[in-house]
């Protein structure tokens, strides 16, 4: 049986980290974090220390060339842990359509839920300024990219609710037996 996936996108600083560590302390079953994070931060340091990282996440909005087969790894290996039982939660900042285009292929056909995180622009910046281990800028540069293709199964708001109550309402989502069908959709209509 395929484990579940759940794909919560959003723009840097909009709180998906600290939903997936909320979901994670309330599903009953355990889900595997398999975030972009954990994808960049397995590159060699070198390629961390360079200004904007600009072979892995190009200016935030696309992609270089070392980011690009990053970002088809960490999907196909999203896929590959649900098609051995593996539940899995991964946060994704999904600004280049070719991604997109990958996990509605990669997960329409798999129990894949494509949850918002959304978060008004000005308190993303609040957050990306008070992080200090952001780029700054990386916010704005994304709020009008990631959520471009508009289809979700659900959405959070994380300037209204704090991690602990999203991930409820993602829970309660998910207990609702409402079928995923983002992904689907998206595949269908070409995404991207």
């Amino acid at each position: 049986m395929n484990g579940t996936i759940i794909i919560l996108n959003g723009t840097s600083s909009a709180g998906k980290t600290s939903l997936v560590l909320a979901l994670q302390k309330i599903l009953p079953e355990p889900f595997l974090d398999s975030g972009i994070d954990k994808f960049i931060w397995m590159l060699p340091e070198r390629y961390l220390d360079q200004p904007l990282w600009d072979e892995v996440l190009g200016l935030a909005t696309q992609a270089g060339n070392v980011g690009h087969k990053l970002m088809t790894g960490m999907h196909y290996a999203i896929a590959a842990l649900s098609r051995t039982g593996n539940h899995v939660i991964a946060d994704h900042v999904l600004v280049e359509p070719k991604w997109l285009q990958e996990c509605a292929s990669l997960f329409s056909e798999l129990p894949a839920f494509f949850i918002a995180v959304r978060c008004p622009l000005e308190i993303v910046e609040e957050r990306e300024q008070a992080r200090k281990n952001r780029t700054l800028g990386q916010a704005r540069a994304q709020f009008d990219i990631v959520h471009s293709h508009g289809i979700y199964d659900f959405e959070v708001d994380t300037s209204l609710y704090g991690p602990k109550d999203c991930a409820l309402q993602i829970k309660a989502y998910l207990e609702s037996d409402n079928p995923p069908h983002a992904f689907k959709r998206l595949k269908t209509l070409g995404a991207g």
